[in-house]
């Protein structure tokens, strides 16, 4: 039986017997034994950035603890006091808990489920009250229900923060708010009534769907290279082939359009060139295994690299975990 022995290398655990079958990275002056990140665009809802030259197990475990462990608020227990819409009074809770909020999910702790009280350090509470009433102003030749009718529609704003304790010492009322004050929750006709509290508690994806703070998502880095010359129609078919600012045509100096590879980055990796039997030889398609392309989208109270803060904290106090069981069962201390 053949041993296979384990190795430790920047939180990494590489089979030694396959590590001769590993690609390298490509050397680079400024890049560090390990690999670089570069952020290739960053604002609060997105960010796009390289990770070049990392095992893709490790973005790929970026990529999970960004789905199910960081934590975001959310609200999660619904008490229904009175609801004459149309909308059940469990679609309507559902509802409600898909609702992101604008507050930081950083200022509260994961409230212990065998508490009975609702408490400032682990709760935000919320009200509902909305009765949908004749519009007194509307004209008589009035046909539209969303003018004839006040409150016709119940949207986000409609829910309103109720401090707990020594909130209002800490919070300001616009960040305690729905993220978007336009998502709509029911619809109601004359006399119809809501009358709610909910309550939002700090959680993670892994518990449910709605306490993710994000999307996020991944893909290798594509290659193209261009076998022989494609020039005129050709070209230009090569051209539809790939999403736009992959292929671009150029004229030579005798005349002559050719196709040449512009930005690889921006393709979709369709592969539509393969339907084309006059063209499907020049082409060959291949990934970067070694350079991922990786992307948060943010909508939650987090901004998108804030996400992956909190991800590469999470991150590292597993590593440390990992690293302090491991040291238990040597002789002696781990270099870390």
């Amino acid at each position: 039986m053949e041993v296979r022995r384990l190795k430790v290398e920047e939180f990494q655990l590489v089979h030694e017997m396959d590590a001769k079958n590993v690609k390298e990275p490509e050397s680079s002056a400024s890049a560090s034994p390990s690999g670089r990140i570069e952020i290739i665009s960053m604002d609060p809802l997105e960010m796009e950035l390289d990770f070049i030259g990392y095992d893709i197990a490790i973005i790929n475990a970026y990529r999970r603890i960004t789905l199910a462990e960081v934590a975001t608020m959310a609200i999660e227990k619904v008490y229904m006091y009175n609801n004459t819409s149309i909308v059940q009074d469990e679609v309507l809770a559902h509802r409600l808990g898909l609702v992101p909020l604008k507050v930081d999910p950083r200022f509260f702790e994961f409230r212990n489920k065998d508490e009975t009280e609702w408490g400032a350090q682990d709760s935000v509470k919320y009200e509902l009250n909305v009765r949908c009433t004749k519009n007194q102003e509307a004209s008589t030749n009035e046909t539209n229900p969303d003018v004839l009718y006040v409150h016709r529609k119940v949207l986000s704003s409609s829910l309103k923060w109720i401090p707990l304790g020594n909130q209002p010492d800490i919070f300001q009322e616009a960040s305690m708010q729905p993220l978007h004050q336009d998502v709509l929750l029911a619809k109601m006709n004359n006399g119809h009534e809501i009358n709610l509290e909910a309550y939002a508690v700090k959680g993670i994806g892994s518990d449910h769907a709605k306490f993710q703070p994000g999307m996020c998502w991944y893909r290798m880095l594509p290659e193209i290279e261009l076998t022989r010359e494609v020039e005129g129609k050709q070209a230009d078919l090569l051209q539809t082939c790939f999403s736009p600012g992959v292929i671009d045509i150029v004229t030579t100096a005798n005349g002559k359009r050719i196709a040449k590879i512009k930005d690889a980055r921006n393709d979709s990796c369709s592969r539509n060139v393969f339907q084309h039997d006059s063209i499907k030889d020049a082409v060959k398609l291949t990934r970067k295994t070694d350079h991922i392309i990786f992307y948060i989208e943010s909508h939650s109270a987090l901004k998108s690299y804030e996400i992956l803060e909190e991800a590469v904290k999470i991150m590292s106090t597993k590593c440390d975990m990992l690293l302090g069981e491991i040291e238990k069962h040597l002789e002696t201390p781990m270099e870390t």
